[in-house]
């Protein structure tokens, strides 16, 4: 019959993982996820991107992608975070423009000429 002593003292210890010691010693620090990290800047490039192209052509589907964009790069912390805000702002200007532009002579394009 083997003590609760002797059990102990014939299993190995597990080694503690990094994670779990860096957890051990500040349990609120956020876990960076390195994988996410570039999808998240390269959506705020495209939100930047999409909400300038927005308010020259296609206003009605690139001002509410780069709303998307901006929104979802920020809640995957990006390090592009001016670039994604940016992206944010033109999206709602291009939403804007669609409603003025909808509103001053009911259509949903640009026209220079009168």
């Amino acid at each position: 019959m083997t003590t609760l002593s002797e059990a102990t003292r014939t299993t190995s210890p597990t080694p503690a993982s990094p994670a779990t010691a860096a957890e051990a010693k500040d349990p609120h620090r956020p876990t960076a996820r390195p994988r996410l990290r570039p999808q998240a800047d390269g959506m705020a490039v495209a939100s930047f991107i999409l909400g300038l192209l927005g308010t020259l052509v296609l206003n009605i589907l690139l001002g509410p992608c780069a709303l998307v964009l901006g929104g979802l790069s920020l809640a995957r912390g990006t390090t592009r975070r001016g670039r994604a805000l940016l992206g944010i702002t033109l999206g709602a200007v291009d939403l804007l423009l669609l409603a003025l532009l909808t509103s001053a002579d009911g259509t949903l394009s640009w026209h220079i000429a009168g």
